[in-house]
């Protein structure tokens, strides 16, 4: 089964907690602090694998967890990172972002990789929290979260020339003739429900990846048919051969449908009007004269098209052709599929702790909640001065003491963070 789009949920990693350990020495207070940090959270990686074909892997499973660090331990060890999570896609897989739609990561080439979500660090051990004042800290850091998102994984084939055309005006025939490809072929509509690929060798040395596109009719650009879910095929190549039944056997007008075609390539992507583009009139074997071909010659090169007269049947025109296909490809020049506005900017789409913290009003309480948080709380010993103070000051950096403020908040109303529940006081 051919699959080309995908929908999956990653997350990395979470970073280990730093350990809260101490030394048993003589003379040294409460036996010395030495608990080492966390280890960090495995990333999530997508890597190129040149042998894979379609997204198939990704139809069936659709969240993928990576490893996470391992604790600190005593005498300062540091825990074990996290394994990174390791997935394989196919060349030509572009990587969105869910929530926007907006590319992430273009895949084209062997050895391409991106790190779609990194593992959270680990936390700081209590060693690092001694100093000239506070000797035996009893509180350590803990892990932060690894990062966490949905992401669309679309395959966009790597093919040097397009096929397009109506349903049965031969381009699986064309593509069986050139390629050793063995698309099926029949006289019925939407014979090919897939991409196919083949290679075309020709006799001075030269080859070439061609792609049948399959599902362009009249509406495509909107979902028609089988619509945009194999127009995105089109966009990698860098040229495009049109192949039109000129008999016009099947009651349709082959310059109507020229101009169909081109008009759905245009909506779904006007970058793909200016690709150079072959103009094939397939089945000139079933005219009974020149006039339907040279009308139609005489309209499009007066466009500035190059009109190949051809027949599947026969081979006539066939070679010529893959020919003119050829010379195009040598001059043509690489072409960024998306603008720049398209990509997806890591930096500022990223929500920061602060922002993922909530707070509202409930039974006239303060609740405050965020994961942030909740990973802060589980790692204070209250017991602990020094623990205490550095919750306190941990709360300012994430300024929800301001915000508290902000949401008028006076001196003896009740705050509470998950377990914790105290009063407040300026």
């Amino acid at each position: 089964m051919f699959i080309d789009k995908a929908h999956i949920h990653l997350k990395a990693g979470n970073g280990g907690d730093g350990a809260v350990a101490f030394r048993r020495e003589i003379y040294v207070p409460a036996g010395g602090p030495n608990g080492g940090d966390g280890g960090r959270g495995g990333n999530i990686m997508l890597v190129v694998d040149t042998n894979m074909r379609t997204l198939m892997d990704f139809k069936y499973k659709r969240k993928y967890v990576a490893e996470e660090g391992g604790k600190g331990r005593g005498a300062n060890m540091h825990g074990k990172n996290g394994e990174n999570l390791i997935l394989k896609v196919p060349a030509g897989t572009v990587v969105r972002d869910e929530k926007t739609n907006l590319v992430i990561a273009d895949l084209s080439k062997e050895g391409d990789t991106y790190i779609a979500v990194r593992g959270g660090t680990g936390g700081k051990g209590n060693t690092h929290f001694k100093n000239s004042i506070r000797q035996a800290p009893a509180f350590a850091q803990a892990g932060r979260e690894g990062h966490e998102r949905n992401i669309v994984l679309e395959l966009k084939l790597i093919a040097d020339i397009g096929l397009l055309g109506f349903p049965n005006v031969g381009k699986s025939t064309f593509l069986s003739i050139v390629t050793k490809a063995n698309p099926k072929i029949a006289n019925y509509h939407f014979t090919t429900l897939y991409p196919n690929l083949g290679v075309a060798n020709l006799k001075s040395g030269d080859s070439f990846v061609i792609a049948d596109i399959p599902g362009l009719i009249e509406g495509a650009s909107e979902g028609t048919g089988l619509g945009h879910d194999f127009l995105r095929h089109v966009e990698r190549t860098k040229v495009l051969i049109h192949i039109v039944d000129i008999s016009g056997i099947e009651g349709r007008d082959p310059l109507d449908d020229f101009r169909k075609i081109n008009d759905e390539i245009k909506k779904y992507n006007p970058k793909l009007a200016n690709r150079p583009q072959i103009v094939a009139a397939n089945k000139i074997d079933l005219l009974e004269d020149d006039v339907v071909l040279n009308k139609f010659k005489e309209v499009l090169e007066g466009e500035g098209y190059e009109v190949i007269p051809m027949s599947t049947a026969t081979n006539q025109g066939v070679q010529e052709v893959l020919n003119k296909a050829n010379m195009i490809l040598k001059e043509a020049e690489e072409s960024e599929i998306f603008d720049e506005e398209e990509y997806f900017i890591e930096d500022v789409a990223e929500e920061s702790e602060i922002d993922k913290i909530d707070i509202r009003i409930e039974n006239g309480a303060y609740i405050v909640e965020g994961t942030a948080l909740e990973k802060l709380l589980y790692s204070v010993h209250f017991e602990d001065m020094e623990s205490i103070r550095y919750f306190q000051k941990m709360l300012d950096k994430f300024k929800v003491f301001d915000r508290l403020r902000a949401m008028g908040i006076e001196d003896g109303d009740t705050v509470k963070i998950y377990e914790l529940e105290f009063d407040f006081f300026e």
